[in-house]
């Protein structure tokens, strides 16, 4: 888990800086559009959308896109998306399971089989590979927002719900949380008064797999040609990451 959270923490501070800036706003308004077609325009009674509009304040993205997209979801003749998922294997056998966004079923379909395809994987039907990862809340927290001590945090998290928690080094802290306790963990958040730069549900695996330098970097390769699919959201993988490939990565 902790590895996968530190490649999630990289991929969140490399979109901030280099040219995948546009394609994470995009990811961001669909979640702003999805949250208000399912439970309204009210920021306070809709947790969904409180969640979709500070993740994009947390990637810099302006104030008045967040208000138009708000605007656009809420009016006559709104994008109709939904949410689907995929889920495959990879070469060497790294399982996939791919969260999209979508306002035309086929060419996601068509466009995420290719990707398998071209890649030597194989896309398998829905809920063949689910029983691989676990769904957890997972919350990126500004270590300098919270106001009192780490394990006065932790305890008082604990009530609401707290898996664990991860100290990454860097200025943020790593909240996970069950599935079931999701909402009521953004709450507790929040009345704590800790900055939140991005939470979301994560799909982590349950066993990672461990491959040589070389064809894990292919895996990480494929994930990024998934990402980079305009209807994808969120891609997840049951590979290892190792600290030699965060190494190699962050070269």
């Amino acid at each position: 888990m902790e590895g996968h959270s530190k490649w999630s923490n990289i991929k969140r501070k490399k979109g901030a800086t280099d040219a995948k800036r546009s394609k994470l706003f995009s990811k961001a308004l669909k979640e702003i559009n999805v949250a208000i077609k399912t439970g309204g325009t009210d920021e306070e009674s809709n947790p969904a959308l409180r969640n979709a509009i500070a993740n994009a304040r947390g990637m810099n993205m302006p104030k008045e896109n967040i208000l138009r997209a708000i605007k656009k979801a809420s009016g006559e003749g709104a994008d109709n998306f939904e949410e689907i998922t995929f889920e495959g294997y990879g070469p060497f056998g790294i399982a996939f399971f791919i969260e999209c966004t979508t306002d035309n079923t086929n060419r996601t379909v068509a466009n995420i089989r290719a990707i398998f395809n071209k890649a030597n994987g194989s896309l398998g039907t829905n809920g063949s590979l689910e029983f691989l990862f676990e769904r957890k809340g997972v919350f990126t927290i500004k270590e300098s927002s919270i106001q009192q001590e780490i394990e006065e945090l932790e305890l008082e998290l604990i009530e609401h719900g707290l898996d664990t928690m991860e100290i990454e080094g860097d200025g943020y802290v790593t909240v996970y949380s069950a599935f079931s306790d999701y909402g009521t963990m953004t709450e507790a958040l929040e009345e704590l008064g800790t900055e939140v730069e991005n939470s979301t549900l994560m799909r982590i695996p349950l066993n990672t797999v461990e491959l040589p330098l070389e064809q894990a970097k292919k895996i990480l390769e494929l994930e990024e040609k998934f990402e980079d699919d305009e209807d994808v959201q969120k891609v997840f993988h049951n590979l290892e990451i190792t600290d030699e490939l965060i190494a190699e990565i962050e070269k």
